[in-house]
């Protein structure tokens, strides 16, 4: 029943924009590298990303109060560079998280390392963990590995370094874009981690996205939080928010291009949106023992707050995720869903579709097309459509099924 990708789900471009291969390293001036340092059992497990030339960065981190210590360095070291930073250092299978005094002490060694091998200052590193909770970063096998990663650095590396990211996901996710801006090619590249503990506002859910547009700091970090509401903050597995949430973005102007004006501006964060959106949704088709990749649409709301509300009510909903997975369709708890999210609308006037096949309108489920939809459910992509019948605005979240196979793994995650 499972129907997973390799890379990326594939979404369609923005206009003027088209996918590439390379991910990170996609873009001009950027190189990077995946190794195994021992930090887990198998597999690799530490990731760098650096770029030739100064950038402009920026930052969305994880709206938890408990943050670990990679998240409240990075959020140190943006601010102290004034969003210049040149690289980045990622590792899987330890989280640094509740670490205390210790957990900042080992966070700051491994930026300091990586500087110290790059010439960098120890500022223009952003680091950033994924893991377990709890646990110490093991720092001998962490700057033997830092090492390692520097020595592999390479411009085809991007693939390597969104592998070395994961923890339960099951498949790569990278992807990459090109346009063009004032007669020249311009690129974005993106690579993320995320398969359970994901609800953004962000989610166990680690992205890196780079460009070679000039760009100011400031204008791209409006870009990116712009963007982040709209893809990865509409993202949820099961409704859990991490503590090591980290969306970052890098912008080298390698490729001389800038973004000099509002239509080129506007025209970039297009392409940004584009990028972001394919990872969300790789990372809930990923979903922790996920059966069914899910896109919830909520049209007819007041305003786009509240069509987001609906929608991720019926994504959190246990007994909606429950009912995919059997593949049966029982509407009654998309509805109850929507009827408890808070947001005001009158049933008689709502209208819900699956697979755009009409389930339930003017108050009342549409006897003729039960057959279809239950034909339907069946399907590995479902698309959940309600009209609330009150406003313009819309929202789209991503989600997946909830399985026994969920279960399984978030039982015996630590072990």
């Amino acid at each position: 029943m499972t129907e997973k990708k390799s890379r990326a789900d594939v979404s369609k471009p923005a206009a003027g924009w088209h996918d590439i291969e390379g991910g990170v390293t996609a873009p001009q001036g950027y190189l990077a590298s995946g190794v195994a340092a021992g930090i887990k059992k198998k597999g690799l497990d530490l990731a760098v990303l650096f770029s030739s030339r100064p950038t402009a960065s920026a930052g969305v981190f994880t709206l938890n109060r408990v943050q670990a210590a990679p998240v409240l360095l990075s959020r140190e070291n943006l601010k102290s560079a004034r969003g210049r930073v040149r690289a980045v250092l990622i590792n899987s299978g330890c989280a640094n998280a509740c670490t205390g005094e210790r957990g900042m002490k080992d966070a700051r060694l491994s930026a300091r390392s990586l500087a110290s091998h790059l010439n960098l200052e120890p500022v223009e590193v952003l680091v950033a963990s994924t893991g377990v909770i709890g646990g110490f970063l093991p720092m001998a096998k962490m700057l033997k590995g830092i090492s390692g990663a520097v020595s592999a650095l390479n411009s085809m590396g991007g693939s390597a370094a969104a592998q070395a990211i994961m923890t339960t996901d099951t498949v790569e996710k990278s992807c990459a874009i090109e346009g063009r801006i004032g007669g020249k090619t311009v690129r974005i590249g993106g690579m993320a981690k995320g398969s359970g503990m994901i609800h953004p506002n962000m989610a166990t859910m680690i992205a890196v996205i780079t460009t070679d547009l000039r760009i100011a700091p400031r204008e791209l970090g409006r870009c990116l939080r712009r963007v982040v509401d709209r893809t990865f903050n509409c993202l949820t597995v099961d409704g859990d928010t991490s503590t090591n949430d980290t969306v970052l973005v890098l912008a080298n102007g390698a490729s001389e291009a800038a973004a000099a004006d509002g239509r080129t501006l506007a025209f970039f964060e297009k392409g940004l949106l584009a990028v972001c959106e394919t990872l969300a949704r790789s990372i809930a088709r990923d979903g922790e023992g996920a059966t069914k990749f899910v896109e919830i649409t909520v049209k007819g709301a007041a305003d786009f707050e509240s069509a987001r509300k609906v929608a991720k009510t019926i994504a959190h909903s246990p007994l909606v995720k429950t009912a995919l997975y059997g593949q049966e369709l029982n509407w009654g708890r998309i509805l109850a869903a929507v009827g408890y999210s808070g947001v005001p609308f009158d049933p008689d006037e709502a209208l819900l579709r699956l697979n755009g096949i009409p389930i339930f309108r003017n108050g009342s489920p549409v006897a003729s097309t039960r057959s279809r939809a239950e034909e339907a459910m069946k399907e590995h992509d479902l698309q959940i459509e309600v009209d609330l019948g009150e406003g313009k605005a819309s929202a789209r979240v991503w989600t997946c099924d909830l399985s026994h196979e969920y279960v399984n793994i978030n039982a015996s995650y630590i072990s």
